[in-house]
């Protein structure tokens, strides 16, 4: 998508394209969330927790059960003492990953640029 003008049937359908994305990946966590799935392609409950500064564990149960619903994760509980949960992208979820290292890119330049290496 380029950001020239469009007629406007288009311009409504991709706004509202947006807004779906938006609408799923909302909140403070979840692109970090799945970063770090992403990152690593198969983590442990704690591994997320260590790699998403500043959550808790409450928070990151909630998104990453939002993350299911949406089909953007599986969640595998491994047979193991004690049990062990580990969460993967989906096919679905996998689509992201260009989004996530297009963020990551962006990110970097971006502190780079307002605070020089």
């Amino acid at each position: 998508m380029t950001c020239q003008p469009r007629q406007n049937d288009e311009h409504k359908k991709e706004m509202r394209a947006v807004q779906d994305s938006m609408d799923v990946l909302n909140g403070k966590w979840k692109i970090s969330i799945i970063s770090s799935i992403c990152y690593y392609n198969k983590r442990r409950f704690s591994d997320i927790l260590n790699d998403v500064v500043g959550i808790s564990n409450k928070m990151l149960s909630k998104e990453l059960k939002e993350l299911e619903i949406n089909q953007l994760i599986k969640r595998t509980v491994l047979d193991t003492q004690p049990i062990t949960v580990q969460y993967e992208l989906t096919d679905h979820g996998l689509t992201l990953k260009t989004i996530i290292q297009h963020l990551t890119d962006w990110g970097i330049a971006h502190h780079e640029k307002i605070f020089g290496k």
